[in-house]
């Protein structure tokens, strides 16, 4: 075990790179932390090696310096928590809980919260006896300076901002700092980012433009990444914490989705550059505030690749951008592209079609399927099954026979049925599959989890496989929530694993759990795009 934290791993969890003067008291007490819950009886070991055993000793003693410097990290989460279940936090019993102050039901949290995303092989439950013990030495520890400990001052200009700003890159400066340089989301968003930068430099490491994928790597998380915490996003943590009051906290809000796309050079004038995105035929303005390379833009129809947000009404570049002359293939591919027509849904789709066509395939569905949302199959039939599906539903809107042709060329389900395209499922055909209609976003395909589903119309059921795969369907990210609460709402009961400890623990903090588990999906869209 590594004898001593040095002030360069306390500073891996500060936005700033150079010491404060406060910085030393609270290494001091990260290095009592560390004393305590470094010890072998302990058990940590089993889940962190010495050196992470460091970091989350800095780790709860930022949740402490948080506290005392009213940086509103820690109660940001807090707030939100409440809002949705009524209680300050999941798990633990907060009858005896002080707001504002440290607790040592946050400290439990906070360790059960970094070893289930500092590592993801085991999933640690809660109420581990070793998290409750660390968590009341941790405690005393933190009690005993509580009256002595000293705010932070500059900490707390690093996650504010002007009342008077206007500029959109110091509100995503803003951002960065509290996704990418907050001790909340050390573990979660900013360990995910520097994973994937350690790969892109492993791989394209020599390339020229090397920076540019960095920038657009950190550009893009950003914008589309979603916490473990309550599944939300970095613009929704910034509100919260510089709070309602703030006069920029609804502007932040309406941060736009980012728009990674492919656009055609239309011109310009003196505030903005205009644009029309290709796939499409949306005309955008790109305002000039956020764009020093307008001048380089001199040939109409230019095909220009660019990032962009929408802040305070207007357009900002953001991410990375570049040209090329007019080509009519790259032109023809855009507009032929259902996803590159999905990605900037957000700005008009129309919520009340796109569920009203759903409830309508749904019931379809369950029609074709006997009256099930469900079906079960080895993945070489799934490709049959949903091309008798979409006959069936097309028949169902007595479509003339060109109709029903143009219907299969445009495909509406994220490619499933898109012309020349076929589901190729060769290095698994006989694997046990399910295809089931989720109806708030449409059809879904799981493959190698039919053992968590007790149903008469499952030949693949397995007892032996069932708590495995329960558990698998529920953790892993590219599973739908929906399909997780069919399964619970219908079938808990003939479930053994809904009745033990950790099945106990899950039910009871469900929503909590697939927000942490399914990040990126838990407020996913419809796999429906309108034409």
């Amino acid at each position: 075990m590594k004898n001593q934290i040095y002030i360069n791993d306390w500073l891996i969890l500060k936005p700033y790179d150079k010491q404060v003067p406060t910085d030393f008291y609270y290494l001091k007490i990260s290095n009592e932390v560390k004393d305590v819950i470094s010890k072998k009886e302990l058990g940590l070991n089993k889940f962190l090696e010495s050196k992470d055993i460091v970091t989350l000793s800095c780790f709860l003693t930022s949740y402490f310096e948080d506290i005392i410097s009213e940086t509103h990290i820690w109660n940001s989460f807090v707030n939100i928590h409440k809002r949705l279940y009524g209680k300050t936090l999941p798990f633990y019993h907060v009858d005896d809980y002080y707001e504002d102050e440290i607790n040592p039901q946050d400290i439990c949290f906070l360790i059960w919260y970094f070893l289930n995303t500092f590592q993801k092989d085991k999933f640690v439950i809660p109420f581990n006896s070793f998290i409750l013990y660390a968590a009341e030495k941790v405690y005393d520890i933190f009690d005993k300076h509580w009256e002595y400990a000293p705010e932070n001052e500059q900490l707390k200009n690093y996650y504010t901002i002007n009342e008077n700003e206007k500029d959109y890159y110091q509100v995503r400066n803003l951002i960065d700092n509290i996704l990418f340089n907050s001790y909340l989301f050390f573990t979660d968003v900013a360990k995910d980012f520097n994973d994937k930068a350690t790969a892109l430099f492993k791989t394209h490491g020599k390339d020229k433009n090397i920076h540019s994928y960095f920038n657009e790597l950190r550009d893009e998380t950003l914008h589309n990444t979603h916490t473990a915490l309550l599944a939300l996003t970095g613009k929704e943590w910034t509100a919260e914490i510089i709070g309602k009051k703030h006069p920029l906290h609804h502007l932040i809000l309406n941060i736009s989705q980012k728009v990674n796309a492919y656009f055609l050079y239309k011109g310009q004038d003196e505030t903005d550059i205009f644009l029309e995105h290709i796939a499409t035929d949306t005309p955008f303005k790109l305002t000039k505030k956020s764009f020093d390379f307008a001048h380089t833009l001199k040939e109409i129809n230019t095909i220009v690749f660019i990032g962009m947000v929408k802040w305070d009404g207007e357009w900002w570049f953001s991410g990375t951008n570049f040209t090329l002359p007019y080509n009519a293939n790259i032109i023809l591919d855009e507009k032929n592209s259902v996803e590159k027509r999905a990605a900037i849904n957000f700005l008009y789709q129309d919520k009340a079609k796109t569920e009203g066509i759903l409830k309508e395939q749904f019931n379809v569905f369950k029609k074709y399927n006997n009256g099930s949302p469900i079906a079960f199959m080895i993945a070489e039939d799934i490709e049959k099954f949903l091309n008798g599906y979409l006959d069936f539903y097309n028949k169902s809107l007595n479509l003339t026979e060109k109709e029903i042709s143009e219907a299969k060329q445009r495909g509406s389900t994220k490619g499933f049925f898109k012309s020349g395209n076929k589901i190729d499922f060769s290095h698994d055909k006989l694997e046990p599959a399910l295809v089931f209609f989720n109806e708030k976003k449409g059809v879904e395909i799981v493959l190698g989890l039919n053992s968590a589903f007790p149903l008469p119309n499952n030949p693949f059921f397995d007892k032996k496989l069932s708590e495995k795969h329960i558990m698998h369907l529920l953790v892993d990210n590219s599973t739908s929530i929906e399909l997780v609460l069919y399964l619970i709402k219908n079938y808990k009961s003939k479930l053994p694993f809904f009745k033990t400890e950790l099945g106990k623990v899950i039910l009871k903090d469900l929503d909590f759990l697939l927000r942490f588990w399914k990040k990126m999906n838990y407020f996913s869209g419809s796999y429906i795009t309108l034409i």
